[in-house]
């Protein structure tokens, strides 16, 4: 029976939809657009459903009308957008998280896998872990707590099988260019396509980091994990937590005539600076075995070879 993915053409949920067809799922993607250029090559291997997280309806029937067992929500408005337009998300974030988790109970969805963030914690914060009081200074980051304790809710009350991540900054071809935390995908994505890239936080801005190879792994991982051994329904994710400049330097490791400049964004920097420095993910570890494979040698390295190998993919 297939998986529905929620964001289906977005950064994670394309990815994830590629891991998944090559373990030979079925595939559904729900999105608000209609394609991607990071699913061309699946485009005929997948069933795109185009359709809006905040109505009930759309999320129903999909859920119903391919007989889905199992869902991966991805699917949100981000932090920028939602600071933006807080009431779209509000319905799209929470009450997209809803109309996912009723639709899974009323048609008795196998499990859910919710993508959180490092931005359901508040100021101020050195290292966090799955019980450091979260207090969310952004709409996004208000949306993501409701949807944890919503799902945990569904979790109790009806026997959802609700499990959740909380995420670090992702990062990976294709992954884009919003928000204050894209400087770590484009200073390694421009050099490796032969463009220069002027870095809009300061040299020793610390930020944690995770591959998207290890983003979808630890996402199938985690739906894939035996569920008496798992004590809680959310968990953390560390990736990594390197300085901008110790990105620039490994990315010059590997291709010398890389040209990065930086030129700090006073806003953006203190963006970032207001963010967790530090995830702990021992309980994953422990509980299901995740451990994370990238760290910031493997990424960069990883990250130009698909660059370089698909410059008309992520151009």
């Amino acid at each position: 029976m297939p998986k529905l993915i929620t964001g289906g053409l977005g950064f994670i949920g394309a990815y994830l939809a590629h891991a998944l067809i090559k373990k030979g799922e079925e595939v559904v993607l729900f999105d608000i657009v209609s394609s991607s250029p990071l699913i061309k090559d699946i485009k005929e291997k997948v069933k795109i459903v185009q359709g809006n997280l905040a109505s009930w309806a759309e999320v129903l029937e999909a859920v119903k009308e391919y007989r889905i067992d199992g869902i991966y929500h991805t699917g949100a408005l981000l932090s920028a957008s939602a600071e933006e337009k807080p009431i779209t998300a509000y319905e799209v974030n929470a009450g997209g998280t809803f109309n996912v988790l009723e639709a899974a109970r009323l048609f008795n969805v196998d499990r859910v896998v919710f993508t959180s963030t490092i931005a359901s914690y508040g100021l101020g914060l050195e290292r966090v872990n799955e019980d450091t009081l979260q207090m969310p200074i952004s709409m996004y980051g208000v949306t993501k707590v409701f949807s944890e304790r919503l799902g945990e809710y569904y979790h109790r009350k009806f026997g959802v099988d609700f499990r959740a991540v909380r995420l670090p900054s992702i990062i990976g071809p294709g992954r884009g260019g919003g928000g204050a935390s894209a400087y770590s995908t484009l200073m390694i994505s421009e050099p490796a396509l032969n463009r220069p890239y002027q870095v809009t936080v300061e040299e020793d801005v610390i930020m944690p980091i995770l591959y998207i190879k290890d983003c979808v792994d630890c996402l199938i991982r985690l739906y894939e994990a035996d569920n008496t051994k798992l004590k809680r329904r959310v968990y953390c994710i560390a990736g990594f937590s390197p300085t901008a400049r110790e990105i620039a330097n490994e990315v010059k490791r590997v291709i010398p005539s890389a040209d990065i400049q930086f030129k700090p964004d006073r806003e953006l920097t203190e963006i970032v600076r207001s963010w967790p420095k530090y995830l702990d993910e021992s309980k994953a570890h422990a509980e299901w075995g995740w451990k994370t494979k990238y760290f910031l040698r493997e990424t960069v390295e990883d990250f130009i070879k698909e660059v370089q190998a698909h410059p008309e993919r992520y151009g």
